[in-house]
């Protein structure tokens, strides 16, 4: 609502007194009373006194206000006539759909069910559709499988489709040529199976082709109604290869250029190791190896083991061969003395020593002698190691020391184990150290289960605690000579050459 004639109280309040408007800080005075001024009668106005622009918020319900709210009306028809319409623009209208590609659309597409989707379902069939009474399937199958580690050829064919029959039969005419727990885990199978008369038995083994060792390729194939097996030799050259050079900035690194593989240059650091010390290596020094290496007619290669190591240091050259003697295989120099090793292990882990060598009052004798050994208490059954490499001289029941086993070692020593409930080994057998030869027992002159232990060096028994001794082996005669038979040959293969392959084979060109 708006004031007007300025925002004086114009309303009709007939006798009022008309106040003077107050002063700041003190209260109005009255300067006049006037008595309240008395309305007009209305009057025509004329059309130059109209006003177009009526205040819709005064007047309510008057002559002028029905107009101002006719005058609204009017301008909002009018720009409601002058404004654009918003019908779409025409574009491209895609062709319709053929019903059956309709079909399939709907049956693929990704939609609500409530538009029609069809997506997770499955239509039956109508009375157009004809059951087939057999579905037809491929008259060959070729596969290949492989072998895991612990697996059996047998049970690989049976798993991947052959019958029960045909995978026996196929692993008894393999295991004529090569046994089959020889043929390595990962080896690929090449299978074929042939057609089945009906679903209801396995398919035949119609074919198989495989590499059962490194020199040697196997197949087998259905002639008249049975499996034939052909060996298909390869040949191999299996000269060692031989690399020399100059340590210069790194001895690994030098090695590996050269083509040493890791595994072959760990093992010639760990030989050489024990004669000159890694650190104090120059680059100057020079290195010898040789390992084993084995090329097919085929194209593939086959690394083994080191052979030879050799270094020179300082201008003083060191030289070792693997080689076996008494069943231990270990590195030897030039002369024939292999690796040093001292000290021994107790016989009996976890034992309690119960008497120690030197004289003393013997609990069933009743009189003091000579304890020759050291006793180690243990439960009944305990095992009981060799102390060290040696061979077993004695293995039998000897007076008081009941079920005994003497071990004569390297330089002159021997080892004695006594009171076995029983032992494991005979006169003449290579043992090594900490290989099984016995159980703790109670036999002979003893009080409980416990192992009598005894250390001899030249024949004289000493004190166990105390003894420390080394151990050297030493190769000698007629192996001696195989022995540096075996050094020359490989010393003198020439530095990365190889020899000739078989005429029958054609050696692939090296990379």
């Amino acid at each position: 609502m708006y004031q007007r004639e300025n925002q004086e109280f114009g309303s009709g309040m007939g006798g009022a007194v008309a106040l003077a408007p107050a002063s700041f800080g003190r209260a109005g005075r009255i300067d006049a009373i006037e008595p309240a001024p008395v309305p007009e009668a209305p009057r025509r106005r004329s059309w130059g006194e109209i006003d177009l622009v009526v205040d819709l918020g005064a007047r309510l319900g008057s002559p002028e206000w029905f107009r101002g709210l006719a005058t609204l009306g009017g301008m909002l028809a009018a720009l409601w006539y002058v404004t654009p319409g918003f019908t779409p623009l025409p574009g491209n209208i895609p062709a319709t759909l053929a019903p059956a590609r309709f079909d399939e659309m709907r049956a693929i597409g990704i939609a609500p069910a409530a538009y029609g989707a069809d997506s997770g379902r499955r239509l039956a069939a109508t009375d157009r559709a004809e059951p087939l009474t057999s579905t037809p399937e491929r008259p060959r199958l070729d596969l290949v499988a492989t072998i895991g580690m612990g697996d059996g050829l047998a049970r690989v064919l049976e798993r991947e489709g052959a019958g029960a029959a045909d995978a026996a039969q196929a692993a008894a005419l393999v295991a004529e040529a090569v046994p089959l727990s020889d043929i390595a885990g990962g080896t690929k199978l090449a299978i074929t199976l042939g057609r089945r008369p009906n679903r209801e038995v396995a398919r035949p083994l119609d074919g198989l082709s495989f590499r059962a060792r490194f020199d040697l390729a196997l197949s087998l194939e259905r002639v008249n109604g049975g499996l034939v097996l052909t060996r298909r030799p390869i040949a191999v050259d299996d000269t060692p290869m031989r690399l020399t050079g100059d340590v210069g900035d790194s001895l690994y690194r030098s090695e590996r250029s050269a083509g040493a593989t890791p595994s072959v240059v760990a093992d010639y650091i760990r030989a050489v190791a024990p004669h000159v010390d890694i650190g104090d290596i120059s680059p100057f020094d020079h290195y010898d190896l040789v390992f084993e290496h084995k090329r097919a007619a085929t194209g593939e290669v086959q690394t083994g083991r080191l052979l030879y190591a050799g270094i020179t240091h300082e201008g003083k050259p060191i030289r070792l061969l693997r080689w076996t003697l008494d069943g231990r295989e270990q590195w030897f120099d030039a002369a024939g003395v292999g690796e040093r090793r001292e000290g021994f292990s107790m016989p009996v882990a976890g034992a309690r020593l119960t008497s120690n060598f030197g004289m003393r009052f013997h609990p069933i004798l009743g009189f003091s002698r000579m304890h020759q050994g050291i006793d180690l208490a243990a439960p009944y059954g305990t095992p009981i190691v060799a102390a060290s490499d040696g061979v077993v001289r004695f293995a039998g029941w000897h007076g008081g020391h009941g079920n005994f086993v003497q071990i004569a070692h390297a330089g002159g020593m021997g080892t004695g184990y006594g009171h076995m409930s029983r032992y494991v080994v005979h006169p003449g057998q290579s043992v090594r150290q900490g290989q099984l030869i016995g159980y703790v027992g109670s036999t002979g002159l003893s009080t409980g289960p416990h192992c009598h232990f005894e250390v001899y060096r030249g024949g004289h028994p000493i004190n166990p605690a105390t003894a420390r001794f080394a151990m050297t082996s030493q190769i000698g005669g007629e192996a001696l000579k195989r022995f540096r038979a075996t050094l020359a040959r490989l010393t003198t293969l020439p530095p990365g050459g190889r020899t000739e392959m078989a005429a029958t084979a054609k050696a692939p060109p090296r990379g």
